[in-house]
């Protein structure tokens, strides 16, 4: 079982998608990369210690490669925005791809070299290892589950059927 954080936005419809996906075996919403080691939802938004919503991802290699991962994400956010994703603004909404180590981040910078020559502006995803990771608060986790009607900026019917958990 490997796992991998990523920031696409708004964290609820990330994890929503991800959960769906055949190879994800575990997801938790949380908050990372900010200037210190605990956080709450309210400080988060204040944007004022850096810290970005994320999704980690807990899967199996067998079933889902990390590429095939990244390559999920990009069918819903948009690489080339700042600190944006569909009607979410600020640094919390960043994008991302926060690794274990070195290696994975490497790994991670050759899969969107391949994915640049798509775009014509430049990729702005952050590529670091994981830092200052906090679980987020209860009802952010499975938030969609719960509320079918709430807001997110991630469209779930992106993910094809053959793609589906059973």
């Amino acid at each position: 079982m490997r796992e991998i954080v990523i920031a696409g936005g708004c964290f609820w419809g990330v994890e929503a998608y991800f959960r769906r996906l055949k190879g994800i075996e575990n997801s938790e919403v949380g908050y990372s990369q900010g200037q210190k080691n605990e956080t709450d939802y309210k400080e988060v938004c204040s944007g004022v210690q850096n810290f970005v919503e994320v999704c980690k991802l807990f899967y199996d290699e067998k079933e889902v490669k990390l590429e095939k991962i990244i390559t999920h994400m990009f069918r819903f956010i948009d690489p080339t925005s700042e600190n944006m994703q569909g009607a979410d603004v600020g640094v919390q909404y960043r994008t991302g791809v926060y690794t274990a180590n070195d290696r994975e981040s490497d790994e991670v910078r050759e899969i969107l070299k391949k994915m640049q020559k798509n775009y014509h502006k430049r990729i702005v995803l952050e590529v670091e290892t994981v830092r200052n990771y906090v679980s987020a608060e209860n009802y952010h986790q499975d938030y969609l589950e719960k509320n079918p009607n709430g807001y997110c900026h991630v469209d779930l019917t992106l993910l094809k059927e053959f793609e589906r958990k059973v």
